[in-house]
Protein backbone atom coordinates (compact mmCIF):
# COMPACT_ATOMS: atom_id res chain seq x y z
CA UNK A 1 0.00 0.00 0.00
CA UNK A 2 1.22 3.38 -0.94
CA UNK A 3 1.72 6.06 2.32
CA UNK A 4 1.18 9.46 1.69
CA UNK A 5 1.84 12.29 4.51
CA UNK A 6 -0.01 15.55 4.57
CA UNK A 7 1.94 18.08 6.03
CA UNK A 8 -0.58 20.21 7.05
CA UNK A 9 -4.31 19.03 7.79
CA UNK A 10 -6.29 22.15 7.70
CA UNK A 11 -9.31 23.02 5.36
CA UNK A 12 -7.29 21.59 1.85
CA UNK A 13 -4.81 19.08 3.63
CA UNK A 14 -8.10 17.53 5.23
CA UNK A 15 -9.80 16.99 2.05
CA UNK A 16 -7.01 15.70 0.20
CA UNK A 17 -6.03 12.78 2.73
CA UNK A 18 -9.95 12.19 2.83
CA UNK A 19 -9.59 11.64 -0.87
CA UNK A 20 -6.08 9.41 -0.88
CA UNK A 21 -7.94 7.77 1.99
CA UNK A 22 -10.73 6.40 -0.50
CA UNK A 23 -8.36 5.68 -3.14
CA UNK A 24 -6.74 3.11 -1.03
CA UNK A 25 -3.41 4.79 0.23
CA UNK A 26 -2.07 4.55 3.55
CA UNK A 27 -2.29 8.57 5.16
CA UNK A 28 -0.67 10.07 8.15
CA UNK A 29 -1.66 13.43 8.82
CA UNK A 30 0.07 16.66 10.37
CA UNK A 31 -1.12 19.93 11.87
CA UNK A 32 0.34 22.64 13.90
CA UNK A 33 -1.29 22.10 17.27
CA UNK A 34 -2.52 19.57 19.32
CA UNK A 35 -6.19 21.24 19.17
CA UNK A 36 -6.34 20.82 15.90
CA UNK A 37 -5.59 17.06 15.47
CA UNK A 38 -7.52 16.72 18.42
CA UNK A 39 -10.18 17.77 16.36
CA UNK A 40 -9.73 15.28 13.67
CA UNK A 41 -9.69 12.33 16.47
CA UNK A 42 -12.12 10.74 14.83
CA UNK A 43 -10.48 9.91 11.10
CA UNK A 44 -9.72 6.43 10.03
CA UNK A 45 -5.99 7.54 9.62
CA UNK A 46 -4.07 9.08 12.27
CA UNK A 47 -3.46 12.87 12.85
CA UNK A 48 -0.67 13.97 15.10
CA UNK A 49 0.95 17.46 16.19
CA UNK A 50 3.98 18.35 14.31
CA UNK A 51 5.60 21.53 13.50
CA UNK A 52 7.36 21.29 10.15
CA UNK A 53 9.42 24.12 11.00
CA UNK A 54 11.58 21.72 13.83
CA UNK A 55 13.53 19.42 12.38
CA UNK A 56 13.31 17.28 15.44
CA UNK A 57 9.53 16.91 15.92
CA UNK A 58 9.64 15.51 12.46
CA UNK A 59 12.53 13.02 13.13
CA UNK A 60 10.87 12.00 15.76
CA UNK A 61 7.67 10.68 13.74
CA UNK A 62 9.48 10.40 10.35
CA UNK A 63 8.22 7.07 8.54
CA UNK A 64 8.76 5.74 5.13
CA UNK A 65 6.56 7.55 2.69
CA UNK A 66 6.17 7.50 -1.40
CA UNK A 67 4.96 10.81 -1.51
CA UNK A 68 4.65 14.37 0.91
CA UNK A 69 2.14 17.06 0.62
CA UNK A 70 3.21 20.39 2.12
CA UNK A 71 0.16 21.99 2.04
CA UNK A 72 0.95 23.67 5.70
CA UNK A 73 -0.67 27.42 6.54
CA UNK A 74 0.60 30.64 7.70
CA UNK A 75 -2.30 31.37 9.14
CA UNK A 76 -2.28 34.69 7.62
CA UNK A 77 1.48 35.23 9.69
CA UNK A 78 3.94 37.48 9.02
CA UNK A 79 7.16 37.34 7.35
CA UNK A 80 8.56 35.80 10.07
CA UNK A 81 5.69 33.26 10.15
CA UNK A 82 5.98 32.30 6.05
CA UNK A 83 9.80 32.15 6.82
CA UNK A 84 9.30 29.39 9.35
CA UNK A 85 6.14 27.30 7.85
CA UNK A 86 7.13 27.35 3.81
CA UNK A 87 11.12 27.43 3.67
CA UNK A 88 12.10 25.79 7.15
CA UNK A 89 9.33 23.11 6.93
CA UNK A 90 10.16 22.44 2.83
CA UNK A 91 13.78 22.20 3.61
CA UNK A 92 13.17 19.45 7.13
CA UNK A 93 10.96 17.59 4.58
CA UNK A 94 13.12 17.11 2.16
CA UNK A 95 15.81 16.24 4.19
CA UNK A 96 13.86 13.65 6.42
CA UNK A 97 11.83 12.05 2.82
CA UNK A 98 14.36 11.84 0.07
CA UNK A 99 12.94 9.61 -1.62
CA UNK A 100 9.55 10.82 -1.49
CA UNK A 101 7.69 12.57 -4.24
CA UNK A 102 7.05 15.94 -2.86
CA UNK A 103 4.26 18.63 -4.03
CA UNK A 104 4.42 22.02 -2.33
CA UNK A 105 1.00 23.91 -2.32
CA UNK A 106 2.06 27.91 -3.17
CA UNK A 107 0.25 31.05 -4.21
CA UNK A 108 -0.83 32.44 -7.70
CA UNK A 109 -0.33 35.81 -5.16
CA UNK A 110 3.86 35.40 -6.84
CA UNK A 111 2.05 36.65 -10.15
CA UNK A 112 2.35 40.31 -9.34
CA UNK A 113 0.72 41.83 -12.63
CA UNK A 114 -1.82 44.44 -12.67
CA UNK A 115 -3.13 45.02 -16.32
CA UNK A 116 -5.23 41.97 -16.04
CA UNK A 117 -3.67 40.17 -18.15
CA UNK A 118 -3.33 36.19 -18.24
CA UNK A 119 -0.93 34.84 -16.87
CA UNK A 120 0.92 30.92 -17.19
CA UNK A 121 3.12 29.38 -15.00
CA UNK A 122 5.61 31.08 -17.74
CA UNK A 123 4.42 34.39 -16.53
CA UNK A 124 6.89 36.49 -14.49
CA UNK A 125 6.93 36.09 -10.78
CA UNK A 126 7.90 39.71 -9.28
CA UNK A 127 5.64 40.05 -5.53
CA UNK A 128 6.03 43.37 -3.51
CA UNK A 129 5.50 41.83 -0.62
CA UNK A 130 8.34 39.60 1.11
CA UNK A 131 5.75 36.71 2.50
CA UNK A 132 5.20 36.46 -1.48
CA UNK A 133 8.85 36.49 -2.32
CA UNK A 134 9.56 33.87 0.34
CA UNK A 135 6.55 31.52 -1.30
CA UNK A 136 9.03 32.01 -4.26
CA UNK A 137 12.24 30.89 -2.47
CA UNK A 138 10.42 27.85 -1.44
CA UNK A 139 9.13 27.07 -4.78
CA UNK A 140 12.79 27.22 -5.78
CA UNK A 141 14.06 24.77 -3.11
CA UNK A 142 11.01 21.92 -4.07
CA UNK A 143 11.84 22.57 -7.30
CA UNK A 144 16.09 22.17 -7.31
CA UNK A 145 14.87 18.75 -5.44
CA UNK A 146 12.81 17.74 -8.05
CA UNK A 147 9.48 18.31 -6.28
CA UNK A 148 6.21 19.62 -7.94
CA UNK A 149 5.00 23.36 -7.00
CA UNK A 150 1.31 23.45 -6.97
CA UNK A 151 0.09 27.68 -7.28
CA UNK A 152 -3.40 27.89 -5.57
CA UNK A 153 -5.72 30.75 -6.12
CA UNK A 154 -7.99 32.24 -3.77
CA UNK A 155 -9.56 28.93 -2.12
CA UNK A 156 -13.09 28.59 -1.70
CA UNK A 157 -15.60 26.02 -0.82
CA UNK A 158 -18.20 24.78 2.18
CA UNK A 159 -18.27 27.49 4.82
CA UNK A 160 -15.55 29.32 3.22
CA UNK A 161 -15.94 32.55 0.69
CA UNK A 162 -14.64 35.72 1.38
CA UNK A 163 -16.14 37.31 -1.49
CA UNK A 164 -19.78 35.84 0.26
CA UNK A 165 -18.76 36.62 3.91
CA UNK A 166 -17.90 40.25 2.96
CA UNK A 167 -21.23 41.01 1.19
CA UNK A 168 -23.10 39.47 3.78
CA UNK A 169 -21.55 41.31 6.46
CA UNK A 170 -21.82 44.27 5.08
CA UNK A 171 -18.66 45.62 4.30
CA UNK A 172 -18.26 44.56 0.30
CA UNK A 173 -17.48 47.49 -1.72
CA UNK A 174 -17.69 47.77 -5.52
CA UNK A 175 -14.29 49.73 -6.59
CA UNK A 176 -15.59 51.03 -9.57
CA UNK A 177 -12.28 53.03 -10.37
CA UNK A 178 -9.89 49.92 -10.20
CA UNK A 179 -12.16 46.50 -10.93
CA UNK A 180 -9.93 43.74 -10.65
CA UNK A 181 -10.54 39.67 -11.86
CA UNK A 182 -10.70 37.52 -8.51
CA UNK A 183 -9.25 33.66 -9.71
CA UNK A 184 -10.60 31.45 -7.18
CA UNK A 185 -10.52 27.57 -7.07
CA UNK A 186 -13.03 24.67 -5.16
CA UNK A 187 -11.65 23.01 -1.90
CA UNK A 188 -12.47 19.97 -3.47
CA UNK A 189 -10.72 20.55 -6.79
CA UNK A 190 -7.86 21.72 -5.19
CA UNK A 191 -8.04 17.89 -3.86
CA UNK A 192 -8.22 16.60 -7.42
CA UNK A 193 -5.74 18.25 -8.54
CA UNK A 194 -3.02 17.37 -6.19
CA UNK A 195 -4.32 13.93 -6.52
CA UNK A 196 -3.82 13.99 -10.31
CA UNK A 197 0.11 15.61 -9.51
CA UNK A 198 1.06 12.80 -7.12
CA UNK A 199 -0.30 10.13 -8.91
CA UNK A 200 1.11 11.19 -12.10
CA UNK A 201 4.54 8.46 -12.83
CA UNK A 202 6.79 11.67 -13.69
CA UNK A 203 9.00 13.42 -10.96
CA UNK A 204 10.32 16.61 -13.10
CA UNK A 205 10.15 19.90 -11.09
CA UNK A 206 7.20 21.30 -12.25
CA UNK A 207 4.58 24.24 -11.72
CA UNK A 208 0.97 24.01 -11.94
CA UNK A 209 -1.15 26.72 -11.52
CA UNK A 210 -4.47 25.41 -9.73
CA UNK A 211 -7.48 27.40 -10.51
CA UNK A 212 -10.94 27.02 -12.36
CA UNK A 213 -12.00 28.07 -15.54
CA UNK A 214 -13.70 31.55 -15.16
CA UNK A 215 -11.52 34.28 -13.74
CA UNK A 216 -14.21 37.21 -13.05
CA UNK A 217 -14.32 40.65 -12.02
CA UNK A 218 -14.82 41.22 -8.59
CA UNK A 219 -18.04 43.38 -9.38
CA UNK A 220 -19.67 40.09 -11.15
CA UNK A 221 -19.09 38.36 -8.52
CA UNK A 222 -20.98 41.02 -6.11
CA UNK A 223 -24.04 41.42 -8.99
CA UNK A 224 -24.35 37.48 -8.80
CA UNK A 225 -24.60 37.30 -5.61
CA UNK A 226 -27.40 40.40 -5.04
CA UNK A 227 -29.21 38.84 -7.98
CA UNK A 228 -29.12 35.42 -6.71
CA UNK A 229 -29.97 36.41 -2.53
CA UNK A 230 -32.00 39.41 -3.65
CA UNK A 231 -29.99 41.45 -2.34
CA UNK A 232 -29.05 45.35 -2.69
CA UNK A 233 -25.20 45.81 -4.46
CA UNK A 234 -22.60 47.21 -2.18
CA UNK A 235 -21.59 49.97 -2.14
CA UNK A 236 -19.54 51.74 -4.92
CA UNK A 237 -16.14 53.68 -3.28
CA UNK A 238 -12.40 52.84 -2.58
CA UNK A 239 -11.84 49.85 -0.28
CA UNK A 240 -9.58 51.11 2.86
CA UNK A 241 -8.06 47.85 3.99
CA UNK A 242 -5.08 46.12 2.06
CA UNK A 243 -6.32 43.11 0.35
CA UNK A 244 -4.36 39.94 1.76
CA UNK A 245 -3.75 38.31 -1.72
CA UNK A 246 -2.12 41.87 -2.77
CA UNK A 247 -3.50 44.72 -5.29
CA UNK A 248 -2.70 42.50 -8.54
CA UNK A 249 -4.83 42.38 -11.41
CA UNK A 250 -4.72 39.46 -13.51
CA UNK A 251 -6.04 35.72 -14.55
CA UNK A 252 -4.34 33.01 -14.04
CA UNK A 253 -4.92 29.78 -16.71
CA UNK A 254 -5.28 26.49 -15.66
CA UNK A 255 -4.74 25.13 -19.18
CA UNK A 256 -1.25 23.58 -18.39
CA UNK A 257 -3.19 21.47 -15.49
CA UNK A 258 -5.92 20.62 -17.95
CA UNK A 259 -3.53 18.94 -20.40
CA UNK A 260 -2.50 16.36 -17.55
CA UNK A 261 -6.58 15.43 -17.79
CA UNK A 262 -7.61 17.70 -14.77
CA UNK A 263 -11.06 18.59 -14.61
CA UNK A 264 -12.97 21.10 -12.30
CA UNK A 265 -15.96 19.71 -10.63
CA UNK A 266 -16.66 23.79 -9.88
CA UNK A 267 -15.21 25.81 -12.94
CA UNK A 268 -17.46 28.57 -12.67
CA UNK A 269 -17.90 31.24 -9.45
CA UNK A 270 -21.38 30.30 -10.22
CA UNK A 271 -21.66 26.73 -10.50
CA UNK A 272 -19.04 26.28 -6.89
CA UNK A 273 -21.46 28.76 -5.24
CA UNK A 274 -24.51 27.30 -6.33
CA UNK A 275 -23.76 23.70 -5.65
CA UNK A 276 -21.64 24.00 -2.80
CA UNK A 277 -21.12 27.52 -1.33
CA UNK A 278 -24.19 28.96 -0.73
CA UNK A 279 -26.26 25.96 0.78
CA UNK A 280 -23.23 25.47 3.30
CA UNK A 281 -24.02 29.45 4.33
CA UNK A 282 -27.72 28.75 4.52
CA UNK A 283 -27.63 29.99 8.25
CA UNK A 284 -25.56 32.27 7.90
CA UNK A 285 -27.29 34.11 4.68
CA UNK A 286 -31.23 33.23 6.68
CA UNK A 287 -29.75 35.39 9.93
CA UNK A 288 -27.62 38.56 7.68
CA UNK A 289 -29.46 41.55 7.66
CA UNK A 290 -30.66 42.87 4.51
Amino acid sequence: MRRILIAGCGYVGEATADLFYRADWAVEGWTGSAESAATLAAKPYPVSAVDISQRIQIGHCAGTFDAVIHCASSSGGDAEIYRRVYVNGARNLLEAFPGAKLVFTSSTSVYAQRDGSCVTEESQTNPERETGRILLETEKCVLASSGIVARLAGIYGPGRSALLTKFLNGTAIIDAESDRFVNQVHRDDIASALFLLINRESRAAEIYNIVDDQPILQSECYHWLAQRLNRPLPPIGTPTQQRKRGDSNKRVSNAKLRRLGWTPQYPTFGEAMEKSILPSFAEVIADAPY
